[in-house]
């Protein structure tokens, strides 16, 4: 990392997490190669900045747990076929990273030994140190809990400085925004009023989780070129959730 050319970075370690819709770019299902290459392509931007940076991506555009669920389908076993979503969705984001000179590791919470590492944390906190992008995939290995429990999770384990929620929106908003003008969106929101107002920034066992551990929350818009490394350099707009 050249100090003289590259701005000072808000934070050295992060957290990003993404929806499986993410992946999906403009069709209705599965991957967009092209949308992947984009992501990965901004992860790249942040990660030569000299930040660390861990990943948790969402298993949606493949197959979702609560949606086969409720169609029918035994929860348990429709949320585990959503954990093995969530590692292809991994897998695909190496190959995107790895494509374009950024070392990945893809870390599984469900052993799968032929595609990916099992989680181990130590051996995890290492890859950081060396600079390799970790994708944590298969959520925290239990069903009935999210990839957004998930991501909270693993920043504290891995002592991340904040997550990064990447949407479709540039931050919180006390309605949506796309539905309706007069939308006002957050600078800050406490961790208590997102569960108060059901804000929808992620699933209250996650803000939960991230109040007690004291870990802020970044949600800021994916959609918008440059935008993670332009928060971390301090610029952008984006709703920061804490206290």
């Amino acid at each position: 990392m050249d100090g003289a050319e590259e701005p000072a970075v808000r934070y050295k370690r992060v957290l990003l997490k993404i929806s499986g819709e993410a992946l999906m770019g403009d069709q209705g299902f599965g991957l967009h190669p092209p949308t992947v290459a984009r992501i990965a392509a901004e992860v790249k931007t942040v990660h030569d900045l000299g930040v660390e940076i861990c990943m948790v991506i969402g298993g949606g555009n493949i197959f979702r747990g609560l949606q086969g669920s409720a169609q029918g389908m035994e929860r348990t076993t429709a949320d585990y076929m959503g954990m093995l979503a969530t590692v292809m969705n991994a897998l695909a984001m190496q190959s995107a990273l790895e494509s374009i000179g950024v070392f990945t590791r893809v870390i599984s919470a469900i052993p799968m030994d032929q595609v990916c590492e099992p989680y181990i944390r130590r051996r995890a906190v290492r890859h950081l140190e060396k600079k390799r992008v970790c994708i944590f995939a298969a959520g925290t290995g239990n069903p009935y809990f999210t990839t957004d429990t998930a991501a909270t999770l693993r920043a504290s384990e891995m002592n991340c400085e904040a997550i990064f929620k990447g949407t479709k929106v540039d931050g919180v908003y006390d309605r949506d925004p796309k539905k309706h003008a007069d939308a006002r969106r957050y600078e800050t929101v406490s961790y208590d009023e997102v569960l108060q107002k059901h804000l929808g920034v992620m699933d209250a066992s996650a803000i939960a989780l991230a109040r007690d551990n004291r870990l802020p929350i970044v949600v800021f818009s994916l959609d918008e070129p440059g935008g993670f490394r332009g928060i971390l350099a301090g610029n952008g707009t984006f709703t920061l959730v804490g206290g």
